[in-house]
C-alpha cells in the first residue's frame, strides 16, 4: 500500500528530536548575495539551528528572519545566533507575512525533508507569495546521487513511497533526492539568475552533491 505522499509535508516530530542535534553544511555562494543592500528582508525557511541566518548576520545584514517547525530548532537558534530573530512556524508552510513583504529567501535542505509532490509545491506557492516582484529565491537541496549506497535505497523504498528518490534513514526520517527536472518544475514561475552543483555533507555526515538554484519572481 502507497503511503500518500501529502501525509509527508511536515515531519516536525522528527525534527524536533532526533533532528535537534543534526548539522548541516550547504555552503552559501556570496557572489550570489552580492549587491543585495544589508537592510533587506531576507527569510531562511527552515533554518533550522539559525547556521545560515547567522552567516548572513556576519555578513552585515540587518534584517534576517529565520522560521522553522521545531521548537527545540529555534531555541537552539535563538541562543547561538542572537544577531537574527526566529520564529516558529504554527500552520507550515504558511507564513505570517504580506504579499511582495520579502526581498529575499533561502531554502537549504529543506525541499529533501518534504517528500510529498503536494507538499513542496505548495511551500514553493508560499515562498512566491511572500517575495516582492523581483526578489530573489535561493534553493539548495539534493538531486538523485549515483553512488551505490543511494540507488539501492532508492529502489528499496520506491513502491512503498511511489516516487524514485523517496527514502527511510536509519534514524526515523523520510527523505527525498530529486530529478533535476523536478528542480526545475518547483520553480518554473521563476526567472532562472544561477545556478551549480557542490559538494556538501548530508545531516548524517556523508558526501553528497547538491544542486543550487538562484531563481527572481518576476
Amino acid at each position: 500500500m502507497l503511503v500518500a505522499m501529502t501525509d509527508l509535508g511536515n515531519q516536525s516530530g522528527y525534527w524536533n528530536s532526533t533532528g535537534t542535534l543534526k548539522t548541516f553544511g550547504h555552503p552559501v555562494e556570496p557572489s550570489w548575495l552580492a549587491g543585495i543592500d544589508h537592510r533587506a528582508r531576507i527569510l531562511d525557511y527552515g533554518c533550522g539551528y539559525g547556521r545560515l541566518a547567522g552567516l548572513l548576520v556576519e555578513r552585515g545584514f540587518q534584517n534576517v528572519e529565520g522560521v522553522d517547525v521545531a521548537p527545540n530548532l529555534i531555541a537552539r537558534a535563538r541562543e547561538q545566533q542572537p544577531g537574527a530573530r526566529f520564529t516558529v512556524l504554527d500552520r507550515p508552510p504558511r507564513l505570517d507575512r504580506d504579499d511582495g513583504s520579502v526581498d529575499v529567501v533561502l531554502l537549504f535542505a529543506v525541499l529533501t525533508c518534504i517528500p510529498g509532490d503536494a507538499a513542496q509545491r505548495e511551500l514553493v506557492a508560499e515562498l512566491r507569495r511572500v517575495l516582492r516582484p523581483g526578489g530573489l529565491l535561493y534553493v539548495s537541496d539534493l538531486c538523485l546521487q549515483e553512488d551505490q549506497r543511494n540507488s539501492s535505497r532508492y529502489q528499496r523504498f520506491a513502491a512503498r513511497y511511489g516516487t524514485y528518490g523517496v527514502f527511510e534513514t536509519g534514524d526515523g526520517a523520510v527523505c527525498r533526492h530529486h530529478t533535476v527536472d523536478w528542480l526545475d518544475g518547483l520553480v518554473a514561475g521563476f526567472d532562472l539568475v544561477a545556478t551549480r552543483e557542490v559538494p556538501v555533507e548530508t545531516m548524517n555526515g556523508r558526501p553528497a552533491r547538491a544542486t543550487q538554484l538562484l531563481v527572481a519572481k518576476p
